[in-house]
């Protein structure tokens, strides 16, 4: 049995590669993660042949994950994605720390493990609580049950998640002695989860897209810890596939948005909020507003048009409605091109799944290095709800929290039209000078019902 465990890991590994290698594309993406899927279950099926197991348990946990997982995944709107994905990953490293906890009873309180036994094991108990718990703050951010907004204890908290830090690595030193009390793994998840909740409560709305990012490396690294002390091939070579490609889309985010993780994870800034229509230096400024008629004229006799999708368009569930105008326009002879910023949305490739859902041609969807020299020669830039990653702020004032941090050069097209619903500002929490600009308009109202506007006057003309 243990030969052919051996042998279906291998099968398994393959199949997570294989997966993995098709989440590079919007097209490839479904069968990426139905083949990496299979082999989570082959996976799965090795682990039980190799021990002896309550199979009573393992049926009850079938049935009650399938009856947890399966609906909300089904159910889950594409705007409320980046939830899903920060609460499943935070399930995960909170099932790494209670498989460690279970491993501290089993063994005695490590009273005859091997050295590796315990050090990882203590690792898994302590990442995994501070994955779960960070990750369930963040998922009260994005779901706007918590404020957006930085909440902390100013220059103290550092100080504090250093002390917490400090205190759950002693207290696992001292489970991992060997017949240790179970309080002390008890301390261990407690103060981690406490470090958890401390690290991410005071990182701001804007920051998100990393923090799910940073998180989910996080899970994958303590479910490989996890099998180390458990001796599962299964959880090393998937924890460990996890953990890389979260810590290399980690580094990207972070990159993207010109922010060194240490920076984030020392506190973010931003979580939206209304903001007037002027700008700190105490100068009232005034927007131009448009409509879908005068919006459509413009964009019928353009040469270019190029959209730039953002978390309006998401909420709006706007995606289709973009199409359809997207194709009425290239009917016309225009051409449509979709510019995509790394942290457009909530969570990284949040624009490029919704436009996908909409069989928006992969082509089309053009990355920030690719088009940023395009918009000069751009006739109208459609801006649909993205605010913080078409803010020129982040060029010209070295005075603004998002100072150079990449951003699509939108301005310099000859027309911009925004479509919002108010002069909020976006995730940030800061003002946008290109709503004010001379040669953009703004299109008030809900993304979705603009845009089937726009399309009914161009197909009026």
């Amino acid at each position: 049995m243990d030969t052919l465990a051996y042998v279906l890991y291998i099968v398994a590994f393959a199949l997570f590669i294989h997966g993995l290698s098709g989440l590079t594309g919007p097209r490839t993406a479904v069968r990426g993660n139905q083949i990496a899927a299979v082999g989570m279950l082959v996976a799965v099926v090795a682990t039980l042949l190799r021990v002896e197991h309550n199979w009573a348990l393992i049926a009850v946990g079938l049935v009650v994950g399938t009856a947890l997982g399966v609906p909300s995944a089904r159910q889950v709107k594409m705007t409320a994605m980046p939830q899903m994905v920060a609460l499943f990953n935070g399930v995960g490293g909170g099932a790494v720390a209670l498989i460690a906890w279970s491993e501290f009873r089993t063994s005695g309180g490590f009273a005859d493990s091997a050295g590796h036994v315990v050090v990882t094991s203590m690792f898994a108990a302590t990442v995994g609580s501070v994955s779960f718990w960070g990750s369930l703050i963040a998922y009260g951010k994005l779901q706007e049950i918590l404020s957006g907004r930085p909440i902390g204890l100013g220059r103290a908290q550092q100080a504090v998640n250093a002390l917490l830090l400090a205190a759950a690595v002693g207290c696992a030193v001292a489970a991992g002695l060997g017949g240790a009390s179970e309080l002390w793994i008890g301390l261990v998840l407690v103060l981690s989860a406490v470090l958890g909740v401390m690290v991410v409560l005071p990182i701001g709305g804007a920051d998100m897209p990393v923090v799910i990012s940073l998180l989910n490396a996080l899970t994958g690294l303590s479910a490989a810890a996890a099998g180390l002390a458990l001796d599962n091939t299964a959880m090393i070579v998937a924890g460990m596939i996890v953990g890389a490609s979260g810590s290399i889309l980690t580094h990207q985010m972070a990159v993207a948005m010109n922010r060194t993780i240490p920076a984030i994870v020392a506190g973010g800034f931003g979580g939206g909020g209304a903001l007037a229509p002027s700008g700190d230096d105490g100068v009232e400024r005034t927007v131009k507003s448009t409509s879908a008629a005068d919006a459509a004229i413009q964009m019928a006799y353009a040469a270019q048009v190029i959209v730039v999708p953002g978390y309006g368009m998401a909420v709006a569930q706007a995606q289709h409605a973009v199409k359809d105008m997207a194709d009425l326009l290239e009917s016309k002879g225009v051409d449509v091109r979709y510019a995509i910023h790394p942290v457009a949305g909530r969570m990284p490739g949040h624009m490029n799944v919704l436009l996908a859902e909409a069989d928006v041609p992969y082509d089309a969807l053009k990355e920030m290095d690719e088009i940023n020299d395009e918009f000069a020669r751009t006739d109208v830039t459609l801006v649909i709800g993205a605010n913080d990653v078409t803010n020129p702020a982040a060029r010209t004032d070295p005075s603004s929290p998002i100072h150079g941090m990449p951003i699509l050069n939108v301005d310099a097209s000859r027309n911009v039209i925004v479509l919002k619903r108010s002069m909020s500002s976006g995730f940030a929490g800061i003002d946008n000078p290109l709503f004010y600009a001379e040669r953009t308009s703004m299109l008030f109202g809900d993304a979705k019902k603009s845009v089937t506007e726009v399309t009914e006057e161009l197909k009026a003309l």
